[in-house]
């Protein structure tokens, strides 16, 4: 990654708002359970752990949801992936060494189930990561070293 803000991709974008959707409902029922417990104060030691659990909980909740929001405005300032190199969110045709021509989706979310999501972080989005078109590649697969060529460079509706 390039250390200024990266484009986002419809797909990434997507999962990371249904994750903050389902984290803010979680946050929510957390919250619930720690509101009103101003008053009685003679609950037992267990009662005490669980409501420092939940509170701990809660601030987990938080945090990520500070991420995954900050996430979501830096891909609204980075744009749309570029069409000049490979970056995250870009949509690259590759040929690999069998011939084989595919189309991925370079993604940050491990979590999106898409047969054409290629995270930035695996051997083949690592290894494609600010190429261009017509430039070869070789990477590490459990079967060995392969290579592939970039055949082109485009975003399929993309970023922001």
């Amino acid at each position: 990654m390039t250390g200024g803000p990266e484009p986002i991709s419809a797909v990434a974008r997507a999962a990371i708002e249904r994750e903050l959707s389902d984290l803010r409902t979680e946050r929510e029922a957390v919250a619930v359970t720690l509101r009103g417990g101003g008053g009685d104060q003679t609950g037992d030691r267990v009662d005490q752990a669980d409501e420092l659990e939940r509170g701990t909980e809660l601030a987990r909740l938080d945090r990520r949801i500070a991420e995954l929001e900050g996430r979501l405005e830096e891909g609204a300032v980075a744009g749309a992936p570029s069409t000049d190199a490979v970056g995250v969110g870009s949509t690259v045709t590759v040929r690999f060494s069998d011939g084989t021509v595919t189309t991925v989706q370079i993604g940050e979310v491990a979590e999106v189930h898409d047969a054409t999501m290629v995270t930035a972080d695996s051997p083949l989005g690592r290894a494609l990561l600010g190429h261009r078109a017509g430039d070869s590649i070789a990477y590490a697969t459990p079967a060995g070293r392969t290579t592939a060529v970039v055949v082109s460079i485009g975003d399929q509706g993309g970023a922001s």
